[in-house]
């Protein structure tokens, strides 16, 4: 299937949908080996530590089963791949459907084409179907006509929006969402925009270069970290709930106080590196201190240190948790050991895992013993958690 050229234009027939007064959908088919020509995918990577694009890497295998399938006798892909373009792309309709008296109009969508650009430069960007996009580039066939569903905008993070929403009944990594969250704008699911604002935090975690967790957070584009994301999403979810970073919410959809919240969770992982620094930087299997338990457990500690001074109108300081830390000092065992947790319960140190049960155990037992440095309100906080 040829597709007429106009001078350095595609002038695809398409139709034209209105979802919404500044949403419209546009409906064409296409030789999928012409897609390349003005669409490109968009992997995720950081550059100078900012998040650009969405896509994930290319899987190979799968990449390969598909221009089997395609380079097979009957082969049918009913998906449409989506496309979202730059406002270099127009809609003309024509004429007959210009007096536009339902949702859809038929027209040509007018696609600038330069085979010299530069991949980032070109109009159009994979959302979805970007197996399927290289599996076509790829397969030894004339061609092979898709159909494409497109959207027209120059704002990624709808981009962004777009694609969790696209991807998110299909398993796409939980980690990949999470970092494409704190960037992406638009209508989520009330479960990933609750989301959004811990994930913003996890991120200034791993890149604020005066964070103790700089670099540490294993994420899609950190995965040589120590800590895997979900631990610290714990952490920073249990702590907006109901602990201490709760008092710096606006309201639980829009976000709180970000700078005031990363210095308290700043000053207490600064004295926790410090006082436990034999533990600090291992990998999880060598300190369960950098393991999921510890990270949730030593959270709840930090709520039950910071609550008094927050209630006093005050700001808790290093020295604050330093003081709190160093009485957990020679009664933890993050390396080596065992732990003593009652006169009939001892556990090696390395028995520790992360599920919700050996969380509890090791939370009340570290909140036992710093309970004289703050109120019951952090073991009655220890009693939610299932």
């Amino acid at each position: 299937m040829k597709v007429p050229v106009d001078g350095e234009v595609l002038r695809l027939p398409a139709l034209e949908v209105e979802q919404g007064p500044q949403s419209c959908l546009y409906m064409f088919a296409i030789d999928g080996k012409q897609l390349p020509r003005f669409t490109t995918v968009s992997r995720v990577r950081r550059e100078d530590g900012v998040l650009d694009g969405y896509q994930r890497p290319e899987i190979l295998a799968h990449v390969n089963a598909i221009r089997s399938y395609i380079e097979s006798e009957e082969p049918m892909i009913p998906n449409a791949i989506v496309v979202a373009f730059d406002h270099r792309v127009r809609f003309e309709p024509d004429q007959e459907s210009s007096a536009k008296n339902s949702t859809a109009r038929a027209g040509h969508l007018v696609v600038p084409v330069d085979d010299s650009l530069p991949d980032e430069d070109k109009p159009g960007w994979i959302v979805d179907g970007q197996q399927r996009w290289a599996a076509m580039r790829e397969a030894n066939v004339d061609a092979f006509p898709v159909c494409v569903t497109a959207f027209v905008t120059d704002d990624e993070g709808q981009q962004r929006a777009q694609f969790i929403l696209v991807n998110s009944t299909k398993p796409l990594p939980k980690g990949l969402i999470y970092e494409l969250l704190p960037s992406t704008s638009g209508s989520l699911p009330p479960l990933l925009s609750r989301k959004k604002f811990p994930c913003l935090l996890l991120e200034r975690l791993n890149l604020d270069e005066d964070s103790p967790f700089l670099g540490m957070i294993r994420t899609p584009t950190t995965p040589s970290g120590l800590v895997k994301d979900n631990s610290i999403l714990r952490m920073l979810e249990n702590s907006l709930t109901d602990g201490c970073l709760y008092h710096y919410r606006y309201s639980e959809s829009a976000g709180g106080d970000v700078e005031r919240m990363l210095e308290l969770l700043r000053n207490y992982w600064s004295a926790v590196r410090e006082v436990f620094s034999e533990a600090w930087g291992l990998s999880p299997r060598k300190s369960r201190l950098m393991h999921g338990a510890g990270i949730v457990s030593m959270g709840y500690v930090m709520d039950a240190l910071a609550e008094p001074d927050i209630e006093l109108g005050e700001e808790p300081s290093k020295e604050l948790f330093l003081d709190g830390l160093e009485v957990l000092r020679n009664c933890c065992r993050w390396t080596h050991g065992t732990w003593h947790f009652a006169s009939d319960v001892e556990r090696n140190w390395n028995d520790i895992q992360n599920t919700s049960r050996d969380i509890q155990l090791l939370s009340r037992y570290l909140l036992t013993q710093c309970e004289g440095m703050f109120s019951n309100q952090g073991q009655l906080a220890i009693g939610d958690l299932t």
